[in-house]
């Protein structure tokens, strides 16, 4: 279950919402319609994809992409426990200050902690994948 975990987290962290059929573990990762423009386009590059999720829809497991807000939390939750005072402070700093994704990624791409986000990131995606895959299957199970 962790191989299907970590793959989930990695498609979330790509902007693609998963569906997860347990009874097959077959995972189909589709793009994030709402960052989509061609909605046409969209549906022909994903049609098969999604045929297969309208026709399994009462087996399937959403996941979705997180929200900006819940990204925003697992930066701060990062930022919390590094041991550098400065570089923490700095980091909190750019969360204050406009475009603070892209200003973080940008930060953190040029320090010795990028490893570090790149790992501690995955770890509470594969946490969060795990909460809702378990909550879909409970749900699941009652409606039986």
């Amino acid at each position: 279950m962790s191989k299907i975990i970590n793959e989930i987290a990695q498609e979330l962290d790509c902007g693609n919402d998963c569906y997860y059929n347990s009874k097959t573990d077959e995972i189909i990762a589709i793009p994030n319609f709402a960052q989509l423009a061609d909605e046409d386009e969209f549906r022909n590059a994903f049609g098969a994809e999604l045929k297969k999720v309208k026709k399994n829809k009462a087996e399937l497991i959403k996941i979705e992409v997180l929200e900006s807000s819940e990204s925003f939390k697992i930066i701060e939750r990062f930022i919390a426990q590094i041991a550098d005072k400065q570089f923490q402070a700095e980091l909190e700093n750019i969360l204050e200050r406009k475009k603070p994704f892209q200003n973080f990624k940008n930060r953190i791409d040029n320090s010795v902690y990028r490893q570090n986000w790149f790992d501690f990131k995955q770890n509470e995606l594969e946490k969060i994948v795990e909460t809702q895959l378990n909550r879909g299957k409970a749900s699941a199970q009652h409606s039986i």
